[in-house]
């Protein structure tokens, strides 16, 4: 039987036997009907988890252990804002597929030119969600957004759908980071400032994708060659 999994503050699950945190009880009680004697995942965000039993309003820990569902390889996707709601698709596939982290960028061709802390708090609620549903220790950090210069160095590598004669992505040595565009992608002008901070450019194939599928489809294939999805 799978069980349910939440993350919780540390401080919330100390010792062997602590008050069912206030964070999860409406959606453990009310939502999911757990009952005494049910088992649930606790997990603190340090690659660690708890298997406790529900007794009453507490939590009885039965088991600690490490995490498995974390890549070695730690990747941040640094993804252009874009329209509607593009950026949760992006945050969802993003965290399910493994990725550590996630930096906002305002590009040239980007429509919207901020995001709301409202939104930011909602995209961050995605990635807990999305990590808890995927069975991984950590949920990514998602930043607010920043001006692309701010983001740009000589480990990442920008996509770019018209590189020409550019790599692929599968052709380079696994990155740490990777930049993804707007819709529209990023202009020539980015790429060539990119290039000059020393930022690899790079394309992913002969097919166009759309602005969302990007972050999840380069993901899954730099930590496919890691090891991740072998």
């Amino acid at each position: 039987m799978t069980l349910h999994r939440f993350f919780v503050d540390p401080a919330d699950a100390r010792g062997e036997r602590f008050p069912l945190p206030n964070s999860i009880a409406r959606q453990v009680r009310t939502v999911l009907r757990l009952r005494d004697g049910d088992r649930i995942v606790l997990l603190t965000g340090d690659g660690s988890e708890a298997v406790c039993r529900i007794a009453g309003d507490e939590c009885v820990v039965e088991d600690r252990r490490p995490s498995v569902g974390e890549p070695a390889h730690r990747l941040t996707v640094v993804q252009a804002l874009l329209k509607g709601d593009g950026l949760e698709e992006v945050v969802a596939r993003s965290t399910e597929v493994g990725v550590a982290e996630l930096r906002l960028a305002v590009t040239e061709r980007c429509v919207p030119r901020d995001l709301s802390e409202r939104k930011l708090a909602r995209l961050r609620s995605i990635a807990r969600e999305s990590a808890e549903q995927a069975e991984r220790g950590f949920v990514p950090t998602i930043h607010a957004p920043l001006g692309l210069e701010a983001l740009l160095a000589p480990d990442a590598v920008m996509l770019f759908e018209r590189a020409g004669a550019d790599p692929r992505l599968g052709e380079l040595e696994p990155p740490t980071i990777i930049l993804v565009g707007p819709e529209g992608g990023f202009t020539h002008d980015e790429v060539d400032r990119a290039r000059r901070t020393g930022t690899l450019v790079a394309g992913l194939g002969s097919r166009i994708l759309r602005s969302q599928t990007v972050a999840p489809v380069a993901a899954a294939l730099i930590l496919s060659r890691t090891g991740d999805f072998a």
